[in-house]
């Protein structure tokens, strides 16, 4: 994962970081607590009318979980990826981190499935869902804690196990 495209797209996006304090913060809100109001979100919209989004929230948060807690650590049980700080002496990290692997990244994966998931049910409402969870994901690289690689892995991921769940709940 070391090829330079992944390296020179991680130096592109990462040089956005530390320009302007508040900048940096809104990368760090961005990286580290935009999630939550997306999961929020979703508790609203289902709180609101149950009976209508029922099968889209059970879709969108199985699909999150199953991402995030099965496919994430199996796929780094068999392939261990150092991170960007890990690699480069010189990365000032807007955010701190676990020395774990990063490939794919467990955010990504976690909230593109979620974004997924809304999306195969609601296109608009899912567009807004896929946006923020992209600006998750570069806030990620931003931060200096995830190669652009980890990133469009996790999304690739979360989007089809959002589909692999629908598929299953429809065959149910």
């Amino acid at each position: 994962m070391f090829n330079g495209l992944n390296t020179s797209l991680f130096w592109r996006v990462y040089s956005l970081s530390g320009q302007n304090i508040w900048l940096d913060r809104f990368w760090v809100f961005s990286a580290e607590w935009l999630g939550y109001l997306l999961v929020a979100g979703i508790i609203i919209v289902y709180l609101r009318n149950r009976n209508k989004y029922r099968n889209m929230v059970l879709v969108a948060v199985s699909s999150a979980l199953a991402a995030r807690l099965i496919f994430v650590p199996v796929i780094r049980f068999f392939y261990a990826h150092p991170r960007p700080f890990m690699v480069f002496e010189n990365i000032k990290q807007l955010i701190n981190h676990d020395i774990i692997s990063s490939f794919p990244s467990g955010h990504a994966s976690f909230y593109f499935a979620l974004a997924a998931g809304v999306y195969l049910y609601n296109k608009k409402l899912g567009a807004v869902y896929l946006a923020l969870a992209g600006l998750i994901g570069f806030a990620r690289i931003v931060a200096g804690v995830h190669w652009p690689y980890d990133i469009l892995s996790g999304a690739a991921l979360g989007f089809a196990t959002a589909v692999l769940i629908k598929s299953l709940k429809r065959h149910s």
